[in-house]
């Protein structure tokens, strides 16, 4: 036999093999069986928990970033629905105001030496943007029950969790559970105000820690149950997210100063065409990619739930790592999973249109990676900006989470829930794009979870902030469900 049949029956067996170990290991390539017990029955009152929902959006308990624009008599309106509504809880639990309107409800545990769990959720919603009122169904705060969707601003931002957290509650007082742990509600004034100074949650953990209390856990708003069916690869699956951190949140002013004028003589480059170099230098540098072990066990989990033709090549990741990073940068909703985010969002000229610009400025807004801060940022732009003459400006910032662990207690508490209502759940960590109001909870707590029980397509999710904002009806008794049995689970020892 002559050296190139030799060569080609090697590489051939040698092919044969590969597809053959890879044909083994994708047949093997399956989630890992793990008995996650029953799941037990809960008495949830649905047609009580939708009123609820419905009345507490038609209170419009809007934030703004200048408290002067805020109206706190409709957060005075919201705590007197909330003592109307759930007179057990407004009986039993110990209740205090801080700030303006912030809350802390302390449900008292049978236990002093266990530390406690925490339950958030904000009370304020965005504003209905200027002009769109007229593009809802139902009025945005409306709250109007049409028997397939409740309608309103704060329907899945978040007032259904906030709403879904006190019926469990007060469910569970009427039967009679008396926790081991204290449970705390805790439900901010202002979380829609990114990066607030002087936030609610903010001062609700001061008061907290000013008392030496140190919570064994948080649960706050984040991922949701989000239908998956893709035809011939994943099969009528249900994607569940865990927030274990969240991004941080940076805006920037940059600002070149320019000799100005008059637009009749202008120079090659007025001000604004020098700032455009500096937009060019940012957007053309991106913040270097990188899959954090989280991104590798979201794909791993959803990997090892695929139909066996496709993982033939998702049990093949670890080999394909360069590939997958290079092809998540170029998809925008992929690429904020592996990078810091840099947006070009605002720019500011002269005031006039025959005047040239002395100052001209834009505004970049920046998410930034857990272990990337906000100093990180700013040497960034310093060292990618070819004009080394540029002003930079700090104007609003809050550092990335720290992660939590995917091996507490309360983490497997919320695996074992999820997989017990349904055995074809992929439960997942991932990272919060957005902000919470968890991530201010890290000076007193370690544990922190951003999970929200809502079964949601995309579409509808899209719609959160948006116009025509809305909850599926049956969404809602199963989530007081899950809220009933974490409490139940979590304030045990």
């Amino acid at each position: 036999m002559n050296k190139k049949k030799v060569i080609r029956n090697t590489v051939l067996g040698a092919l044969g093999v590969a597809a053959g170990a890879t044909a083994i290991k994708a047949a093997k390539y399956v989630p890992e069986k793990k008995d996650y017990g029953q799941p037990t029955e809960e008495n949830v009152d649905a047609k009580r928990c939708q009123e609820h929902l419905s009345k507490a959006i038609s209170i419009p308990t809007i934030s703004y970033p200048d408290k002067a624009n805020i109206d706190f008599t409709q957060f005075d309106k919201f705590h007197a629905f909330l003592e109307e509504a759930f007179p057990l809880i407004h009986k039993t639990l110990e209740k205090e105001i801080v700030q303006e309107a912030s809350l802390i409800y302390r449900w008292k545990g049978t236990r002093d030496d266990l530390d406690p769990i925490a339950l958030l959720a904000h009370q304020d919603v965005v504003p209905i943007s200027e002009g769109t009122e007229q593009d809802w169904e139902h009025e945005p705060f409306s709250g109007y029950n049409d028997g397939e969707f409740i309608w309103g601003r704060g329907a899945l931002d978040m007032k259904n969790h906030l709403i879904g957290v006190m019926d469990a509650v007060e469910t569970l007082l009427e039967e009679g559970f008396q926790p081991e742990r204290d449970v705390y509600l805790l439900f901010g004034q202002d979380e829609e105000v990114v990066a607030s100074e002087d936030g609610g949650a903010k001062n609700i953990m001061r008061t907290l820690k000013e008392r030496g209390i140190h919570l064994d856990c948080v649960l706050d708003e984040g991922g949701a149950i989000i239908p998956v069916n893709v035809k011939g690869i994943l099969n009528n699956k249900e994607l569940i997210g865990v927030g274990i951190a969240e991004k941080g949140y940076t805006d920037i002013e940059i600002t070149v100063t320019a000799k100005g004028g008059h637009s009749s003589q202008p120079p090659v480059h007025s001000g604004l065409g020098e700032l455009a170099n500096v937009i060019k230098d940012l957007e053309n540098h991106q913040f270097k990619a990188e899959l954090m072990p989280f991104v590798k066990n979201l794909f791993s989990g959803v990997g090892r739930s695929c139909t066996y033709p496709a993982r033939l090549i998702t049990c093949n990741l670890d080999y394909l790592q360069p590939l997958l990073k290079y092809g998540m940068t170029k998809i925008p909703f992929a690429a904020c999973l592996v990078r810091t985010t840099t947006a070009v969002t605002m720019a500011q000229g002269s005031p006039a249109a025959n005047v040239l610009p002395q100052k001209a400025s834009v505004v970049v807004n920046f998410r930034q990676m857990p272990g990337v801060t906000v100093q990180d940022v700013v040497d960034h732009i310093r060292k990618v900006c070819r004009n080394k003459d540029i002003e930079i400006n700090v104007l609003k910032a809050k550092e990335a989470s720290k992660f939590s662990p995917t091996d507490s207690r309360a983490f497997r508490i919320i695996e074992k829930l999820c997989m017990q209502d349904n055995p074809n759940s992929i439960v997942a960590p991932y990272l919060v794009m957005g902000g919470t109001d968890a991530c201010y909870y890290e000076p007193i707590c370690e544990n922190i979870y951003r999970y929200a029980p809502y079964k949601v397509s995309v579409p509808l999710l899209r719609n959160t902030h948006g116009t025509n904002e809305r909850i599926p009806v049956e969404a809602v008794a199963p989530a007081v469900a899950f809220f009933k049995k974490y409490i139940r689970n979590a304030s045990a020892e």
